[in-house]
């Protein structure tokens, strides 16, 4: 037995060796990992003036057909001239300078959904007593409400877009957002060329995907520069989707939000088009695409503020939320820390 034990003692003694060396190596990453610092939690003063932006929800300019679909959904919440108002001022006080109410998905034939004329005019009142400018999200999803491809289709929605800014000029344009939508796909960029006379100077925002990652390798939500560049070129700004990676700890989320933020200004600063990054403050957990202790508001914010501080350039014209039915106190108090307002900034 003894000399079966001096036989094993080698073995032994190198297992153990191997074990400490793994060891050693997991207790360096991981204390590696929690003194990496890759966000900054304020963002540069030279960019504290922006215009912001913020998705909302369908209800505000939906027609009666939309409540009867939906009778979860309060229809006196959204028609109360009166919340309309609180809500337009309040996001008004954080520093919201464009709202996205919800106009989606397109119907099979190209034509906007229903909606409610009446309340996107009251809707557009309030607005202009907060000094917000009103910019339906329409689109849907690629081939299905969104059939891009097809000419018809985008004749009828071109046909469309303009029927709704001839009854309503007050709107500031519109956004279009196609999901998914794989990089350098052309007939987009037709659907644009052809909506930019239709707007006839009004804005044509487009809600689009950020540059390729190793972390997230899933091309058809993820733009290269050059078709971010050739996409502003055929608007007028940009909001710029950073979320849903699929990331699962939150200082990896935060230097990809860096590195976005520097991507995104070097590809689109030579192009005249504004520039949003949008932010992510919905929850969807258990989704597998996103989870809300990695993706929030303070770890986006965290990661564009160390970005910018190191960017050469700065030319961003804001950060849109996403999205506004999902804003809690404990939310906008983050947002406010770091988009302090103009009394409270030292």
């Amino acid at each position: 037995m003894e000399c079966k034990f001096v036989k094993l003692k080698p073995f032994l003694l190198s297992c153990g060796r191997i074990a400490g060396m793994v060891m050693t190596i997991v207790l360096c990453a991981w204390g590696g990992y929690w003194l990496w610092s890759p966000g900054m939690n304020s963002l540069p003063m030279e960019t504290l003036d922006l215009k912001n932006g913020i998705w909302l929800g369908h209800g505000w300019f939906a027609d009666d057909a939309y409540f009867r679909r939906n009778p979860d959904r309060e229809a006196a919440r959204f028609r109360n001239p009166a919340a309309v108002r609180k809500l337009l001022r309040e996001l008004k006080s954080r520093q919201i300078h464009y709202v996205y109410p919800h106009m989606c998905p397109a119907q099979p034939d190209g034509s906007l959904p229903g909606h409610d004329p009446s309340r996107i005019a009251a809707f557009l009142d309030a607005a202009d007593e907060s000094g917000i400018q009103v910019i339906p999200w329409i689109g849907g999803v690629l081939d299905e409400s969104a059939r891009i491809h097809d000419p018809a289709w985008r004749k009828r929605f071109c046909i469309s877009v303009g029927d709704l800014l001839a009854a309503h000029p007050r709107l500031a344009g519109v956004q279009v957002n196609v999901e998914p939508l794989p990089d350098g796909n052309a007939a987009f960029l037709q659907l644009l060329a052809e909506l930019k006379p239709v707007l006839a100077g009004k804005i044509l925002s487009v809600a689009a995907y950020p540059p390729p990652t190793r972390w997230h390798p899933f091309p058809n939500v993820h733009w290269s520069p050059e078709y971010l560049r050739q996409t502003a070129g055929h608007a007028d700004q940009l909001c710029v989707m950073m979320y849903d990676t699929a990331l699962r700890y939150e200082k990896f989320y935060i230097a990809l939000m860096r590195s976005w933020t520097c991507e995104l200004i070097n590809a689109v600063s030579a192009v005249r088009c504004e520039l949003l990054f949008g932010l992510p403050a919905y929850d969807d957990a258990d989704t597998g695409y996103h989870n809300p202790a990695v993706e929030n508001l303070h770890s986006a914010l965290s990661g564009c503020a160390a970005g910018l501080a190191g960017a050469t350039e700065k030319s961003f014209t804001g950060f849109a939320i996403y999205c506004e039915w999902e804003m809690t106190p404990e939310k906008w108090s983050v947002w406010n820390t770091f988009l302090p307002d103009h009394e409270n900034r030292h």
